[in-house]
């Protein structure tokens, strides 16, 4: 009775235990792709983090890229702040590579959202 207690603990934790808190590589860059809405055209960018980068009338500043295991569900996580050309913010917070939709940038002109990180 111990040694199926002990196996069933011992299954228990390799199964159940191992999906516990994600962890996360923290990457010195991000891969942006920015969409003109008015002229219909998308553009990659490669951002360092901390430094900003401007397009067109808009200003992109990544302050974290962040990257899953590789060898599960891979997904890329970037904190971004838009800002306009006039200082107005129009978006800061997390995007999430593999669900876009969940943090749009509330914006007519131009859409952003995170590739990738590395």
């Amino acid at each position: 009775m111990k040694k199926l207690i002990y196996i069933l603990t011992l299954v228990y934790f390799t199964i159940l235990g191992s999906s516990g808190a994600m962890a996360y590589t923290e990457r010195r860059t991000a891969t942006l792709r920015v969409m003109d809405k008015a002229a219909g055209k998308t553009q990659t960018l490669v951002a360092s983090v901390g430094t900003p980068i401007e397009f067109e009338k808009i200003s992109i500043l990544v302050r974290s890229c962040r990257q899953t295991d590789p060898f599960k569900a891979e997904n890329f996580y970037a904190f971004t702040e838009i800002t306009k050309s006039d200082g107005e913010i129009i978006f800061s917070n997390w995007m999430d590579r593999n669900n876009p939709g969940n943090n749009p940038v509330q914006n007519p002109d131009y859409d952003v959202w995170v590739v990738g990180c590395e």
